[in-house]
C-alpha cells in the first residue's frame, strides 16, 4: 500500500463549509422523522456532543439537551422541501453531489469532501480534514483509500465507512463514535457477548480506560471496516450496475433494510469474515460479530453459532462451512432480486422465510 501524506490543512472558506452544512440540515430535516424514537435520541445525543465539542465522557446536561434539541427541530422545520445548495469552490459552483469535482480542489489543499445515497431521498454529506490518503491496497491495488479526521461539516447520517466507486471512505470521527456507542452499550450490561473479549483484551473497565484504549480500537476498526468495502467492491462485480439502481427503487423501509443486508453478507462471507480470521489474534472477529444484529441477524442465524463454534475452539471449521453455504444462498438470492427487478416483488421476496439462509452449524 502506498500511503501518501495528506496536505498540510489550511483555512478553509466558510461559505462553503456553512453550504455544507446546510445540506445536512436539509438532508436530515427530511429523514430525521424515518427514524424510531429510540434511534433518534441516541443519534441526536451523540450528534449534541459533535456540535459542541464535547468528548465521549462528558456529562450532558439534560436541559441544555432539550433547548438544544427544540432549536433544532424548528430549525429543521424551516427547511423543509428546500433545495440542495451549490458548493462554492474556487470560482466554480459545484453540485453537492459531485464528489470528484469538489475533492479535485479540496485534497490538494488537505481537506475531503463526501456525498451520496443511503437509500430512496436519503443524503448524506461531510466535510473533513484530510487525515491520510493510500493509493492501491494489497487486497485491492485498485482501491484508494481516503482518511477522513476532523469533520467541519456532518448531519446525523454518518455512517464510518463507504465505497464510492474505487474509492474507500474512512471516517475516524464515526469510527471512534461507533465504538463509543458499541462501549456504552456493552457496559451497561455486561454479560457473555462478543464485545467482551474486545473489551477484556483492551483492558475497557470505564471510561477512562476506553479513551486510553481509542487509539488502538479506532485502528481495529479501521482494518475490519476496510476488509468490508473490499468485499463490497468484489461484490460489485457481480451485482452492478442493477444493484444500485434496485436499491434506490426499494421505497418499504423493511425491505430495503434486508436488501442491504444481503449485500453486505456477500461481502463480508467473501472477504471480510475470511481474512479476519486469518488473523493473529482475530480481535476484529469478535469486533464484527458485536455488530451482527438486525436484519443481518435475521437474515442469517446460523452465523452466531458459527462464530460459537470457532470461540469454543473448533478452529474455525464452522464458520468455514458457514461463510461457503451463505456466500451460496445469498449469491443466489441477490441474483434473483436483480431478475426481479420490481420494488413491490422484491419486497415481496424477501418477506419469504427462503430469503434466509438456514442454519448449517
Amino acid at each position: 500500500m502506498n500511503a501518501v501524506p495528506e496536505p498540510r490543512a489550511g483555512a478553509l472558506p466558510a461559505a462553503l463549509v456553512d453550504a455544507v452544512q446546510r445540506n445536512c440540515d436539509i438532508a436530515d430535516a427530511a429523514q430525521a422523522a424515518e427514524l424510531s424514537l429510540c434511534n433518534f435520541l441516541l443519534q441526536m445525543r451523540e450528534y449534541y456532543r459533535w456540535r459542541h465539542g464535547l468528548g465521549f465522557d462528558a456529562v450532558l446536561a439534560r436541559d441544555d439537551v432539550g433547548r438544544w434539541l427544540a432549536r433544532t427541530e424548528a430549525h429543521w422545520d424551516t427547511l423543509q422541501d428546500e433545495p440542495l445548495a451549490a458548493l462554492p469552490i474556487g470560482a466554480a459552483h459545484i453540485d453537492p453531489f459531485d464528489v470528484d469535482a469538489a475533492n479535485a480542489w479540496l485534497i490538494p489543499r488537505g481537506w475531503i469532501y463526501g456525498a451520496g445515497l443511503a437509500g430512496p431521498g436519503r443524503a448524506g454529506f461531510f466535510l473533513a480534514e484530510l487525515r491520510q490518503l493510500e493509493r492501491g491496497v494489497a487486497a485491492a491495488p485498485a482501491l484508494t483509500v481516503q482518511h477522513a479526521g476532523r469533520e467541519l461539516a456532518r448531519g446525523l447520517f454518518a455512517p464510518p465507512a463507504a465505497l464510492q466507486g474505487r474509492t474507500v471512505v474512512l471516517r475516524h470521527e464515526s469510527i471512534e463514535r461507533w465504538l463509543w456507542e458499541r462501549y456504552e452499550a456493552f457496559a451497561l450490561r455486561r454479560g457473555d457477548v462478543p464485545f467482551a473479549a474486545v473489551a477484556e483484551a483492551f483492558g475497557l473497565d470505564d471510561a477512562g480506560s476506553f479513551l486510553a484504549a481509542l487509539p488502538r480500537l479506532a485502528a481495529l476498526a479501521a482494518r475490519m471496516l476496510l476488509w468490508h468495502e473490499i468485499g463490497e467492491h468484489r461484490a460489485a462485480a457481480t451485482l452492478e450496475p442493477g444493484w444500485a439502481a434496485l436499491r434506490l427503487a426499494v421505497q418499504d423501509r423493511r425491505a430495503a433494510l434486508w436488501l442491504r443486508a444481503v449485500r453486505d453478507h456477500l461481502a463480508d462471507l467473501r472477504v471480510t469474515l475470511p481474512a479476519l480470521r486469518a488473523e493473529e489474534p482475530a480481535l476484529a472477529l469478535h469486533l464484527w460479530f458485536s455488530q451482527h444484529e438486525g436484519a443481518h441477524a435475521a437474515l442469517f442465524p446460523g452465523l452466531v453459532g458459527a462464530y460459537r463454534a470457532w470461540c469454543a475452539g473448533d478452529g474455525g471449521a464452522a464458520l468455514e462451512r458457514a461463510c461457503a453455504v451463505g456466500q451460496a444462498h445469498f449469491e443466489a438470492l441477490a441474483q434473483e432480486l436483480l431478475r426481479l427487478g420490481d420494488a413491490q416483488q422484491v419486497a415481496r421476496r424477501l418477506a419469504q422465510d427462503s430469503a434466509v439462509c438456514a442454519d448449517v452449524v
